[in-house]
């Protein structure tokens, strides 16, 4: 697979690099993207077969808050057809490069246990890991231990994705404690930990809060002190975690006609300005990803597949932000004048966040000007 590659006429600085899920962890957990959540229940084996999506590169089918309860077997029979039919169609039809990373949010510490022992190996060979839902301190060891369980057994590599979104953390009492208990948990397992996730969504309901379509979550203020802190713990430079942005709720998708009338405006300005780009879901997306990234955060949890190729295009980095990456990670210290003669590097201080820009740059591209990302939003 290979991010932005949907437009076969648009020309990067420098090309995205294709991944899969035996991709190394410390740039695997970069080229998430945008990840389409999805029930369970849904059909869509053949779509991934024939390519039909070229735009996903990550998936997660949901056994918890997607699906009724009802249905949870309806859901687990669904799941495991479609990585038989994706196993079996292996090398024939469909190659491992063409596979999205394929996980299951399963819906407590039993269910996870009872269906991954339906789970061949077979079938395991094409799923890149498993969510974790409302993952706290007390049960984050049980979750992990059967995950390295089912590795061990089967000598597969599937990886772990918490999901924060417990009272325990939205709740300023509890949140600081609980935050480093959960941390020290992890540390225990992060070489199968391949992504944070936060749960904007069950954070906005437990103050009874929605933010609406011209609204961002930062603007929901307990829920943006929540990320906040979250962010602090778990995306210290040196430790080696990816958080990934919070849902965007609205879905109405755009029309591909109106986005050559913008080709030329300066995309982060209008974001800023919160002058008009395509629509109001798609606007309200893309600030919500600028302020993403500019905290740290790197790609989305998306619901609907219009809005794949605008999060990862816009996680593409820019030549000014590449060479100075570059000139950072080449130097030895002191401070340098950037290639672009407007900024200063300092190499000591800049330097964890050039090689997050340099793996972004791996797993998305690099383009040349901020212009260029509405004309990455295109189709070929």
């Amino acid at each position: 697979m290979k991010h932005n590659k949907h437009n076969s006429s648009f020309t990067f600085e420098y090309e995205p690099l294709e991944f899969n899920k035996f991709t190394e962890k410390s740039l695997l957990q970069v080229c998430l993207g945008a990840t389409l959540y999805m029930p369970a229940t849904k059909e869509i084996t053949n779509k991934i077969i024939n390519l039909e999506i070229p735009h996903i590169k990550s998936m997660v089918m949901c056994f918890e808050d997607a699906i009724a309860y009802h249905d949870l077997e309806r859901a687990e029979a669904n799941a495991i057809q479609h990585l038989e039919v994706i196993s079996t169609n292996l090398d024939s039809s469909i190659s491992v490069n063409d596979i999205p990373l394929i996980f299951f949010r399963v819906r407590s510490i039993e269910q996870f246990v009872s269906f991954s022992n339906q789970l061949s190996k077979k079938q395991l060979s094409v799923l890149t890991g498993f969510v974790f839902p409302k993952l706290c301190s007390e049960n984050a060891d049980a979750y992990f231990d059967v995950l390295q369980n089912i590795n061990e057994k089967n000598r597969v590599n599937l990886y772990g994705m918490p999901i924060l979104e417990s009272s325990e953390i939205a709740y300023r009492e509890t949140r600081s404690e609980e935050l480093f208990k959960l941390k020290c948990c992890l540390d225990k397992y992060q070489d199968l930990v391949l992504n944070i996730r936060v749960g904007g969504t069950d954070f906005s309901s437990l103050f009874g809060v929605r933010r609406g379509i011209n609204s961002s979550i930062y603007d929901i203020l307990p829920v943006r002190d929540t990320i906040s802190d979250i962010l602090n713990v778990f995306n210290r430079a040196q430790d080696g975690y990816t958080v990934s942005g919070p849902v965007w709720e609205y879905f109405l998708a755009s029309k591909e006609d109106n986005i050559h009338d913008y080709l030329y405006e300066n995309i982060h300005r209008s974001i800023l300005t919160k002058e008009p780009i395509l629509n109001d879901a798609v606007d309200g997306l893309l600030r919500e990803v600028v302020q993403d990234k500019a905290n740290g955060m790197v790609g989305k949890t998306v619901i609907h597949p219009s809005h794949l190729k605008y999060v990862n295009a816009m996680q593409a980095v820019t030549l000014e932000e590449y060479d100075d990456a570059l000139q950072i990670t080449g130097a030895s210290g002191g401070v340098i004048k950037s290639s672009s003669q407007n900024k200063m590097n300092e190499i000591g201080p800049h330097q964890s966040w050039a090689n997050r820009i340099t793996l972004r740059a791996q797993a998305f591209g690099v383009i040349k000007n901020e212009q260029q990302y509405i004309q990455l939003f295109l189709e070929s």
